[in-house]
């Protein structure tokens, strides 16, 4: 049944997403991930065709929900947009982040790529900031085997403090683990203590100011250490969701004001301005990733973590970063309007060649004029010119980004176009780089 907002309490209303449930008691659970780890692979697998497809109220990205059942009890899958952050550089970020604050999931499942988990992990962390009971899917163990990684499993989730259940969802392994996991989180009437990521002295102190005026205002519905960090990394768009959902206007509060200017101060006299304190937080997360990656990560080939630390520096880099994606992009382009133009002139010449030969035949059985319009004319010539504009760039683009793929290069071409839109704050940059990669792949 379509439940109301009242009905699925004061967080769903932020979202304005309604959560459709078989039953009340279903639980909510939230799907993230970053973009190209399997996440809809997961969700597809688990839900089947129940699924209800739409867009977040206000926003273009676009939004999925499906049923779910295991072990007698039924569960809702959001499959949320794929995003490499909570820090809420764009729609995907914000909608994904919101949801998890106010959406009234009773859990999480973060889908992570056993290539790459240490670039994962980051989201991960800002997760479980945010919702201790979530399970970590480490997703494509089959692509991480015939690249010579192995992840361990069991020591992953002994420094995260979680479940960390590994999957190949493409070929179903692991999906009935991951949702036994799930099933014995949120039946557990005490959530877990994950690992807790920490901070410079001087951010953690100015939290620990904040923590307990929050702590009264927030009254256990958001994380008071977390909501603390974002306030005094300043970010308007999570104050003005706390405002219209929790009627927790932290703006007005004078108290609250007060201590964030203190903190701020204290955190200046550190030498840490508020300018650099998002990148302090961000890199005390990826330091974080690194140390937990350490040890539970090995590779059988030495060369292939250096490989991709290259790639990595000339694709990400702040120097080489966007010329790359500009580069990319301009090739996408050239391919498009004018490379693919000669295969498509060949076929063409070829395929309108045919249907002279077709003229002939109709003319040579005396057939009418109608006849030979509908059929030669209409049917044939609209074919001809769909199939020659479609299908050499089709042609081109498949076997280019299945290589990408197959050798591991595709989830970095979709980063770095990515990551250049969420440098320049563009809107859109999720559908870009899906219609650039992920479209071109399937």
């Amino acid at each position: 049944m379509g439940l109301t907002k009242a009905s699925t309490g004061a967080g769903a209303a932020d979202s304005g997403l309604t959560i459709v449930k078989c039953s009340p008691e279903d639980a909510v659970i939230a799907l993230a991930g970053n973009p190209n780890v399997g996440k809809s692979t997961v969700f597809n697998a688990l839900t089947g065709m129940r699924q209800h497809t739409g867009n977040w109220p206000g926003k273009t990205v676009g939004s999925a929900q499906g049923q779910c059942e295991h072990g007698g009890r039924g569960y809702v899958l959001v499959d949320l947009p794929g995003t490499y952050s909570l820090m809420a550089h764009s729609a995907e970020e914000e909608v994904a982040r919101d949801f998890l604050c106010f959406g009234g999931a009773e859990g999480a499942v973060v889908v992570c790529d056993a290539t790459c988990l240490e670039r994962n992990l980051n989201l991960v962390l800002q997760t479980l900031e945010l919702e201790p009971r979530t399970v970590v899917c480490v997703n494509l163990l089959d692509e991480a085997e015939k690249k010579g990684i192995r992840v361990d499993l069991k020591a992953l989730s002994a420094r995260l403090g979680v479940p960390v259940v590994g999957a190949a969802a493409a070929r179903g392994e692991g999906l009935d683990a991951l949702m036994d996991a799930v099933a014995t989180l949120t039946a557990d009437p005490e959530p877990p203590a994950p690992m807790e990521v920490r901070y410079l002295a001087s951010i953690e102190r100015a939290a620990a100011v904040l923590a307990p005026l929050l702590r009264e205002r927030l009254g256990g519905r958001l994380p008071e250490r977390w909501v603390a960090l974002r306030l005094l990394d300043d970010d308007p768009s999570l104050l003005d969701a706390l405002a219209d959902t929790l009627d927790c206007d932290l703006r007005a509060d004078e108290a609250v004001q007060a201590a964030v200017a203190s903190a701020l101060a204290e955190l200046e006299a550190a030498g840490v301005g508020r300018e650099a304190l998002k990148d302090r937080i961000v890199s005390c997360l990826v330091l974080a990733a690194e140390d937990v990656c350490n040890d539970v990560v090995t590779y059988q080939r030495e060369d292939y973590e250096r490989r991709d630390r290259r790639l990595d520096k000339i694709l990400t880099s702040r120097a080489t970063g966007i010329p790359v994606m500009l580069l990319l992009l301009a090739g996408v382009f050239w391919l498009t309007i004018t490379g693919a133009n000669y295969p498509s002139q060949l076929l063409s010449d070829g395929l309108f060649w045919v249907q002279d030969r077709l003229t002939d035949l109709f003319t040579y059985f005396n057939a009418p004029d109608w006849l030979h319009g509908a059929l030669v004319l209409g049917v044939y010539r609209v074919l001809a010119w769909v199939v020659s504009v479609m299908l050499p760039p089709m042609a081109i683009f498949f076997p280019i980004f299945t290589l990408l793929e197959d050798f591991g290069y595709l989830p970095r071409v979709a980063f770095v176009l990515d990551h250049a839109f969420q440098k320049a704050k563009a809107c859109g940059k999720q559908a870009l780089t899906m219609c650039l990669v992920d479209i071109c792949t399937h």
